[in-house]
């Protein structure tokens, strides 16, 4: 056997960029580092050696450089990923949220943190966390419940079997998600005698499952039998790269699709099938179309709260529940008809079974009819005062093309732009499974670096953009440029909202309800600016238009800051659902008892789930 002698770090470095995509490319595209004792001498070594054959980049925070791999394989619909490897200690656990998003977002994400010594004989080294009952305990076991696949490397040679694991997780489109090889920093720099073989390129194919065939019959059978069929899209349509496959068959046998946080944009908003928005977040064509429906088609979806309104949004007697899905577990969840399957290849197959089977006619009115209020809502104003969230993505609406993407994560915009962003197909990333705030600047990067042809628009409320905004200045310093829309309402307006829907009185969300010595002058331009971004104040909705199509031309991000309203949510008319928000059962004001009695209704309304 021919063997070639290398440090564990560098075998690993060199085994990750020999595995690649059926397009040739590396999967793993490169790794996000900060070094620390933990990695720099035997990691840090390998990918300095290893160049371009494995790129390495530079972050601020370890939880941002995540993020922006995050939005990185989100944008790549999971066929490729990056890698973020830390010191031990904090390194390490800041990475823990961000392996959460991934974890609960089913995309790929490879953590590669240092660890302590696997001879323990320096113990305890800096940054160790020393349980009093289990020698085997590091601060890297708070990835284990986050992670997919948790390896710690103790000895070199558990390469040969750890690594293949990982790529093997990274890659399963039922069991995709966050892997962490905890890596013992003074196993990276031990030698080994590895197998020549062990290094030779793979392409590594991302399966797609085809559906039972005796789930296909009992799936197709309910749907012969409906008379007012929903589709419900979620991310797993686009995951699967079945957005044509959705619309021939919303089309062929005349479904209308409604979209879920993740699966907006599988169809582009002027489609005819597609009414928008399902749910809590979503509009009156959608949900009114929802709640007649009597065989509800999940594609890809887990049946979130926000997509089903806490389970009062499909209201019809004796409704069935259909879920197509890669994972078992999703399919056969809430008592539904299960077809487990890939979604491109469930949905040929589907339509196939119903040859020209059409449901009812639908009711085109509904969607023209809610577009054109969504038009109506987001037009510029005609009066001085603060703009609401509904304005602002109007003015970002008509200032751009159909090539931008709109993204976001946490807070108000969400909900606004579910409801309102009108995108063309795959003009809409929404990190709302885990809903992170400080996800957006991060993410923005990470997208634009997976799709620089698009124009990429960033919505971030200032309550977000305080929590994590220092990976503006890798974008600048890499120019990678996006535009980053800055709504200042002066706080958490989202929440306050929520707390006084919930009966609560306005506390310690916006800074005028907080126990504070003296009201905050935030100057966000400057801050912005002070990390090489251009950085604007939008006087109005009319400059917010004019700015947006100037920041187009540039090479680096753009910061465009504009206050609003805190008060006004994105809802109106018959749009939103009941969300499931608990209300405190004993209180003294009528306020609150007049909340807690909606309350009731809503639970009165809930279907019972499995």
């Amino acid at each position: 056997m021919t063997t070639i002698r290398l440090t564990a770090a560098q075998a690993m470095v060199k085994w990750l960029s020999a595995q690649l995509t059926e397009e040739n490319e590396r999967f793993i595209d490169g790794i996000w580092a900060i070094f620390g004792h933990g990695n720099v001498a035997g990691l840090g070594e390998a990918l300095q050696k290893a160049g371009n054959s494995l790129p390495t980049w530079r972050g601020q925070n370890e939880q941002t450089m995540a993020h922006a791999a995050i939005a990185y394989a989100k944008a790549k619909k999971r066929t490729r990923a990056q890698a973020v490897t830390s010191s031990i200690g904090p390194g390490a656990t800041n990475m823990v949220t961000a392996a959460a998003l991934a974890h609960v977002n089913r995309l790929p994400l490879l953590l590669i943190p240092g660890d302590v010594f696997a001879n323990r004989r320096p113990d305890p080294v800096l940054q160790q966390i020393e349980d009093f009952d289990d020698g085997t305990v590091s601060a890297n076991d708070c990835l284990r419940p986050v992670s997919r696949y948790f390896d710690r490397i103790t000895r070199p040679e558990q390469l040969l079997t750890a690594l293949p694991r990982a790529m093997r997780v990274l890659t399963d489109p039922a069991n995709c998600g966050p892997v962490t090889l905890s890596f013992c920093q003074d196993v990276q720099a031990e030698a080994f005698d590895w197998p020549q073989a062990f290094f030779e390129s793979r392409v590594w194919r991302i399966r797609r499952p085809a559906p039972d065939t005796r789930d296909l019959t009992e799936v197709e059978k309910a749907i012969r039998a409906a008379r007012n069929p929903v589709i419900v899209a979620g991310g797993g349509v686009i995951y699967s790269g079945a957005e044509q496959e959705l619309a021939d068959f919303a089309t062929r046998h005349n479904i209308p699709v409604i979209e879920t946080q993740a699966g907006k944009s599988s169809l582009p908003q002027a489609h005819p099938m597609n009414f928008g928005a399902a749910g809590v977040d979503g509009s009156a064509a959608a949900n009114a179309v929802a709640r007649k429906a009597d065989v509800v088609i999940g594609v890809g979806t887990r049946f979130q709260d926000f997509t089903t309104g806490s389970w009062t949004l499909f209201e019809a007697k004796d409704r069935k529940l259909i879920s197509i899905n890669v994972q078992a577990y999703d399919a056969d969840k809430h008592g539904a008809i299960g077809l487990v399957a890939d979604a491109k290849v469930a949905l040929e197959a589907l339509s196939a079974a119903l040859g020209g089977h059409k449901s009812e006619q639908q009711d085109g009115a509904l969607r023209s009819e809610w577009l054109a209020a969504v038009d109506l809502h987001c037009a510029a104003p005609k009066i001085d005062g603060l703009p609401t969230d509904a304005q602002v993505i109007g003015a970002v609406q008509r200032a751009t093309s159909d090539d931008a993407i709109a993204m976001c994560a946490a807070g108000t915009m969400p909900g606004a732009l579910k409801l309102l962003w009108q995108p063309s197909q795959g003009g809409y990333h929404m990190e709302y499974g885990f809903s992170c705030m400080g996800y957006e600047i991060a993410g923005a990067m990470g997208l634009k670096l997976a799709r620089p042809e698009r124009e990429i628009i960033c919505f971030v409320g200032d309550g977000s953009y305080m929590m994590a905004n220092s990976e503006l200045a890798t974008a600048v310093m890499r120019k990678v440029p996006f535009t980053v829309v800055l709504t200042d309402n002066r706080g958490y307006g989202c929440i306050n909202r929520l707390q006084q829907a919930s009966g609560g009185a306005a506390f310690n969300n916006l800074y005028a309800d907080c126990n504070i010595e003296q009201q905050p002058q935030i100057d966000f331009v400057a801050h912005a600016a002070s990390m090489g971004a251009v950085a604007i104040k939008a006087k109005n909705i009319a400059d917010l238009e004019q700015q947006i199509a100037q920041a187009r031309q540039r090479d680096i991000p753009t910061v465009i800051v504009i206050d609003t309203d805190p008060t006004n949510g994105p809802g109106f008319g018959d749009a939103g659902n009941w969300w499931d928000v608990a209300v405190p059962q004993v209180g003294t004001t009528e306020k609150l008892k007049e909340a807690y009695a909606r309350y009731l209704e809503g639970m009165a309304r809930q279907t019972l789930v499995n």
